[in-house]
């Protein structure tokens, strides 16, 4: 759930730095004691956002181990997110 000003990370999107954009699947909205529901989505509601920035979150390592078979892998991952702030609800 957010709500107007929140800065939320969401998985990298294809807007640049800067850029004001709407997210047009709205599945749930609650106004003061009023809650609408989608099927799967809300019919005409948008959330206009701004785009802040894009980074990449820490590096996590996964390690593959077989004991007694000599076989070891390991790989690294950067996941990389954008900050978003919603402008209003």
């Amino acid at each position: 759930m957010v709500s107007e000003g929140q800065k939320i990370q969401v998985e990298k999107l294809p807007q640049k730095s800067g850029d004001k954009f709407d997210f047009d699947k709205v599945l749930l909205l609650v106004e003061n004691d009023k809650i609408e529901i989608g099927k799967p989505y809300l019919e005409g509601k948008k959330i206009p956002a701004e785009l802040l920035e894009e980074k990449r979150l820490p590096k996590i390592t996964i390690f593959k181990y077989h004991s007694k078979t000599r076989y070891r892998r390991k790989k690294g991952h950067r996941q990389q997110v954008s900050m978003v702030k919603i402008l209003k609800i």
